[in-house]
């Protein structure tokens, strides 16, 4: 039985996919100092969450039914500390979290939460729903969640509102298990955060190789004014698979990211006349957060939104130029992508071919015949099968180069 559970539930863009692939890479290190990551694949806590909080999520939440219970009793299984770790179960409803903490049985449940400020957390939250279909202009996106009405202004909520979230988490757990991690403000050296993450799952004595490929970066003004445009003209028939691959993951989680840094390109920032808004609701946050007592690492005061230090590009207005640049780079991604599942294609077929081809020669030979050829290959393979046929050409009288 697990003697400590540390539950990592978000925030999502907190650098949470980077400190999810460092578990997972370094799952037999941690395993060695009695730390579980317990996961065969990556989204092995992607998936057990979505079962967990019954998420939409273009109809893989059908094919992940009972993952969580299976994650649970993986985890019951083991000695010592386990984390899990997964930013969609900042969502979860107060009836989902209290099964989740009482899935692991006897454990001591911690609940680990990663913050950042709303200044960095809006923006980038508009770019991830742009990256999910959405059409929703940056300035319908703001109106929306500063309104809290509609979908969008549900969905960032629920995963962004840390003094609800942590209500509906933590339950009858003291204040002393539940620990919240803030991002340092902008500028600070990526080693801070880094930092703060090993303190808070008590790892920083651990030897872990930090080599990553999976972050999920974020987009510039232009290149998230090129998906959306996408967005809107792209036929809505299109199965949510293709576009994940050739939208998400070809697009804009490769091509358009890699961009975005390559040439410096604006980033996506929060409207000056939309700063007083989020400082006074990180004024509240901060007093509530600050009398539930929790244990934190870092500051509180990191919550507070920082005015940007450049100046304010409207991703609903970008340059034209821009976008026909990221647009042209985003053609020959596409093409390249093209061409290589051509040449896949072209050889699957090939293997195809020759498989039919064989097929049609097994089915030429006598059955009598297929019977005895399997039976020799089958005996040939092992010593004792050898010896077997060896008796037998001896006592039909025939040479040790005849079948």
């Amino acid at each position: 039985m697990a003697g400590r559970v540390l539950l990592h539930i978000g925030t999502p863009k907190t650098a949470t996919t980077y400190l999810q692939d460092i578990l997972f890479r370094n799952r037999d290190v941690l395993e060695k100092h009695d730390v579980h990551y317990p996961a065969d694949h990556f989204d092995a806590h992607f998936r057990a969450a979505l079962d967990l909080t019954r998420r939409e999520w273009g109809g893989l939440e059908d094919e992940v039914v009972g993952e969580w219970d299976a994650l649970a009793a993986r985890t019951r299984s083991l000695d010592g500390t386990v984390i899990i770790s997964n930013e969609i179960l900042a969502g979860a409803t107060a009836e989902q979290a209290a099964r989740a903490v009482a899935s692991f049985g006897d454990a001591e449940v911690h609940i680990v939460v990663t913050v950042r400020d709303l200044g960095r957390q809006i923006p980038a939250e508009w770019q991830e729903t742009v990256k999910h279909y959405n059409t929703e202009t940056y300035a319908e996106f703001l109106r929306i969640i500063r309104a809290d009405e509609g979908r969008s202004a549900d969905l960032f909520w629920r995963v962004q509102r840390l003094p609800e979230i942590l209500e509906r988490w933590t339950g009858d757990l003291p204040p002393e298990r539940v620990r919240l991690v803030t991002a340092p403000p902008p500028g600070a050296a990526p080693d801070v955060l880094l930092g703060r993450l090993e303190e808070a799952f008590e790892i920083d004595e651990i030897p872990l190789a930090y080599e990553s490929n999976r972050t999920n970066a974020g987009l510039g003004v232009a290149e998230t004014a090129l998906i959306r445009l996408v967005n809107e003209r792209v036929d809505r028939t299109l199965p949510d698979i293709k576009y994940r691959y050739l939208v998400r993951e070809v697009l804009a989680h490769r091509q358009l990211a890699e961009r975005t840094t390559r040439t410096g390109s604006s980033r996506v920032t929060l409207p000056p006349d939309y700063q007083p808004w989020a400082e006074e609701l990180a004024e509240n946050w901060i007093g509530r957060l600050s009398a539930a007592g929790y244990a934190v690492t870092g500051d509180l005061a990191d919550l507070r939104p920082t005015p940007p230090r450049v100046e304010y590009v409207d991703p609903d207005h970008a340059d034209p130029r821009e976008l026909l640049a990221a647009a042209v780079e985003s053609i020959m991604a596409l093409i390249h992508e093209g061409s290589r599942m051509i040449v896949e294609e072209e050889e699957l077929r090939e293997e195809l071919h020759h498989a039919r081809a064989e097929l049609e020669v097994q089915r030429s030979i006598p059955l009598r015949r297929r019977v005895r050829e399997k039976a020799f290959d089958t005996l040939n393979g092992s010593a004792a099968g050898q010896k077997a046929l060896a008796t037998y050409r001896r006592a039909r009288g025939r040479s040790s180069r005849e079948a």
